[in-house]
């Protein structure tokens, strides 16, 4: 009987359809998988994870205002801006200071708060200060997109603008080198279908997007948005009363603390 075991080759446990070379397959799928679901960014990954906005309805919550320079806009404890230090690659990526609040406030303005709790401003002269402790004329930025660049169109109809001593102003009526940027942010992208939806809603999708992203985590990556039909939103903006609308929905879906 012990020599019928001794014919018995050993070795490990192989289950059937799982071999070697259908599991190495198996894996190596899963890993091209993962690469295209999350694809290594170099420029993200040089400025410690803040990647840049592509469009309106992104700039919402912390952002940072990336220069022609490679450095970012400084938020100063005397009501003024300047702008920081450029970084080594992978540590470069904004400090406290350089981190403002986006507030949307229509389909393309926004307004701008620093970490001193006070709103980036800008008078008839062109002077840019962070004062302010409520949004005004003044107050609004127009965000104009060109790829992955912004300019920003202020209250006195010339271009937020930072020169090469790092100062900030507001005093030239064309768009150059010095009045582009880039707005970076900490946020994972999050991917939403507006393919299907009529030319005329995906505007209002767009600011809806920008409204919920102000109230919403994104531990799990995912944006929700309200299933009703955009109609009712086409006539609360005729009406001048859509931020009451967008509040209504978002009550309803219950899916955030600002819900009851």
């Amino acid at each position: 009987m012990a020599d019928n075991y001794k014919q018995v080759k050993s070795g490990r446990l192989k289950l059937k359809g799982l071999d070697d070379g259908s599991r190495k397959k198996k894996q190596k799928k899963k890993k091209r998988e993962r690469e295209e679901e999350e694809p290594t960014d170099v420029d993200v990954l040089r400025h410690g994870g803040w990647r840049k906005v592509e469009n309106f309805h992104e700039v919402s919550g912390n952002i940072a205002l990336q220069t022609f320079q490679k450095s970012y806009i400084e938020a100063l404890n005397t009501g003024l801006f300047t702008v920081g230090e450029l970084r080594d690659d992978g540590e470069n990526s904004p400090a406290p200071v350089e981190v403002f609040t986006a507030v949307p406030l229509s389909e393309k303005k926004i307004a701008l708060k620093s970490g001193y709790g006070k709103y980036m401003a800008v008078d008839m002269m062109g002077n840019v200060t962070g004062r302010s402790d409520a949004i005004g004329p003044q107050e609004q930025f127009e965000c104009l997109f060109e790829e992955d660049k912004v300019a920003f169109e202020t209250y006195n109809g010339c271009y937020l603008s930072v020169n090469e001593d790092g100062q900030l102003s507001a005093s030239r009526k064309t768009v150059g080198e010095k009045e582009t940027f880039h707005v970076r942010t900490s946020v994972p992208k999050v991917k939403v279908c507006t393919s299907s939806l009529p030319e005329g809603g995906k505007d209002l999708r767009n600011h809806e997007i920008s409204f919920v992203k102000k109230f919403q985590s994104f531990q799990d990556r995912n944006l929700r948005l309200s299933e009703e039909e955009n109609s009712r939103l086409k006539r609360a903006r005729n009406d001048g009363k859509l931020h009451e609308e967008m509040l209504n929905r978002r009550e309803k879906m219950k899916a955030d603390r600002y819900c009851k």
